[in-house]
């Protein structure tokens, strides 16, 4: 893992994405990183001169992918790695009162922007023989009422991950659940009480009340060096971060 890579991290800014970007730029990977708030990333870019590209755009529009893998090949000739971490958590909405526009909202940033990096990576990680890394969650294995967008966009990103290891035999795809991490998206959670079953707005809140959340770095490195190292035996599957099958990955 020590040849100097460069990888794209997308919802960069904050969370998972900045713990990610962090322990790459500091192991001297080089970066294109991508979210809709563009100072966290200067930062970062001022901070790591030669190291990273900036992209600050809305992901729902599907032609960021061309544009980032541009960026990335006009800076560093080469993409060894896609670190697919952006999302959306609405509507936070029962079935019953949501609407398909809402939940294609959804799909558009979850799902089919994923696909749009992807589609626009896979000339140069086919080159790279590299890797995809897509941000799932347990929602996409176990229903939580109210969370059936979020739930549905992110196990079709686990399918994604399959068929992409048939269909691409040079390239390593791994969808990880990355377990309830002190986020934003969690504030967004415990915003939502209401809506949620009772059961399910009570774990969440005690999880947080009780200093049981995951700090973003320890989902994050693990994610980091998969996206460095991740063989193909790993692929095509949907792992939890701390699975003792990715122990090699996992922090010390």
């Amino acid at each position: 893992m020590s040849q100097s890579k460069v990888i794209i991290v997308t919802g960069a800014s904050r969370g998972i994405g900045l713990a990610i970007a962090n322990y790459l730029l500091h192991a001297s990977h080089k970066l294109v990183l991508v979210a809709r708030s563009a100072e966290p990333l200067e930062k970062l870019k001022s901070e790591y001169p030669g190291q990273v590209e900036v992209v600050a755009a809305d992901l729902a529009d599907f032609s960021v992918g061309n544009k980032v893998v541009d960026a990335g090949l006009k800076a560093f000739s080469r993409i060894d790695g896609l670190i697919l971490n952006h999302g959306t958590l609405s509507p936070v909405k029962r079935i019953a009162d949501s609407t398909p526009e809402e939940w294609r909202s959804a799909f558009d940033v979850n799902f089919f922007s994923n696909l749009a990096f992807i589609k626009a990576a896979l000339p140069s990680l086919r080159q790279s023989h590299g890797r995809i890394i897509l941000t799932s969650s347990g929602a996409a294995v176990g229903a939580y009422s109210a969370w059936g967008a979020y739930g549905s966009s992110k196990a079709a990103l686990n399918h994604l991950a399959a068929t992409l290891t048939i269909e691409e035999p040079d390239i390593s795809s791994i969808a990880i659940r990355p377990g309830v991490v002190d986020t934003e998206m969690q504030k967004e959670v415990r915003g939502h009480a209401t809506t949620m079953d009772a059961k399910d707005a009570e774990k969440f809140r005690g999880l947080h009340e009780q200093g049981k959340l995951l700090r973003p770095e320890q989902p994050g490195n693990v994610m980091a060096r998969l996206a460095l190292g991740a063989g193909r035996e790993l692929s095509g599957k949907l792992w939890n971060w701390n699975d003792k099958e990715l122990s090699d990955f996992q922090d010390a």
